[in-house]
């Protein structure tokens, strides 16, 4: 273990180093305003497909700020569209889960029966999460005293409560919201967990048949989709990142997918490109009119080869059926 001894650097240093490091930099100005909004540490992982082999950080000749922070608006562009489709999926999830469990046992408080679940301890880890959030919407809409009561009427009055607020102020019992409101409280990865923890295979099929999968391709794809959400929400790098997690190739006819064998090099299948394709596979259930095919299309079509090996792009991707379908090819 070493210690760390590096001191902090101005602006107007960074963008030296980016210059002695071999980067073209025509406007100084220009290149301190990007690094001062985006930051520095932020924007030198898009350096490195440009920079030479070795350890020295040298840019490969003739490299340019603008070519970098053109890399770095492209991801920003392809988290945007990825998350817009992982969002529609996250939603019809909830929306699954809670509408079959709920009128399948016709108990609007299902979950808080252990019995439906496999694991207790991460069932008491649900309602423990649940609760959390009910505290706190509690003290939130806890009526004010004093000097802020007349400022906070005049607050309720322009913003109407939560559903959930309501709930928790009008109702006595049970202590915790029913089914539709609790999943709303949950994050992706917390929906995930509670959905893979079902006990009967049956409830986690129908769940799954709701939005188009079989059962372990939609515990698959949850899992990866939890990792890519995160990317995204943190502004992190998403097109060439190392996910650790991939959705499974799915084997039955019923889930669109790539056509033919084969057609999926291994190099690709540690990209994002099967978590595109996964994406596009469920938006074809929850929103069949979507436009997300075309989008996408239209934010890769002209990129260079270096960012579509990085997503692990297939040559002639969209000539394959199942996008040239989507895309009016």
């Amino acid at each position: 273990m070493l210690d760390f001894d590096k001191p902090p650097m101005s602006l107007d240093a960074l963008v030296s180093r980016l210059t002695d490091r071999g980067m073209v930099v025509p406007d100084r100005d220009r290149a301190v305003r990007y690094l001062r909004h985006i930051g520095y540490y932020r924007l030198s992982p898009y350096t490195i497909p440009f920079q030479q082999p070795g350890p020295s950080h040298l840019m490969r000749d003739s490299t340019t700020f603008d070519e970098v922070l053109d890399l770095y608006v492209f991801d920003r562009a392809l988290r945007l569209l990825v998350l817009d489709a992982v969002e529609r999926v996250e939603v019809a999830v909830r929306a699954a889960l809670t509408d079959h469990m709920s009128t399948t046992y016709d108990n609007a408080h299902w979950y808080m029966d252990a019995g439906h679940f496999r694991d207790r301890g991460k069932h008491n880890g649900l309602l423990k999460i649940v609760r959390k959030t009910v505290d706190a919407r509690l003290l939130a809409a806890a009526e004010p005293t004093g000097r802020h009561q007349d400022e906070a009427a005049e607050m309720m009055s322009l913003v109407h409560r939560s559903a959930l607020e309501h709930y928790l102020t009008t109702y006595g019992a049970p202590e915790l919201p029913p089914s539709w409101l609790m999943v709303e409280t949950l994050t992706i990865g917390q929906l995930t967990s509670a959905y893979r923890n079902l006990r009967l295979r049956a409830d986690q099929t129908a769940v799954a048949k709701s939005i188009g999968l079989t059962a372990p391709v939609l515990k698959s794809w949850l899992q990866t989709y939890v990792r890519v959400r995160n990317v995204c929400a943190h502004h992190g790098r998403l097109w060439n990142v190392g996910l650790g997690v991939y959705p499974v190739i799915p084997t039955t006819p019923s889930i669109p997918w790539l056509a033919g064998s084969g057609v999926l090099p291994e190099r690709s299948r540690k990209r994002l490109y099967p978590v595109l394709v996964s994406l596009q596979a469920v938006l074809e259930t929850v929103s069949p009119r979507s436009g997300w095919a075309g989008r996408l299309y239209e934010l890769v079509e002209s990129r260079p080869v270096m960012n579509l090996h990085g997503m692990g792009f297939p040559e002639q991707w969209a000539d394959d059926e199942f996008w040239s379908r989507r895309l009016g090819g």
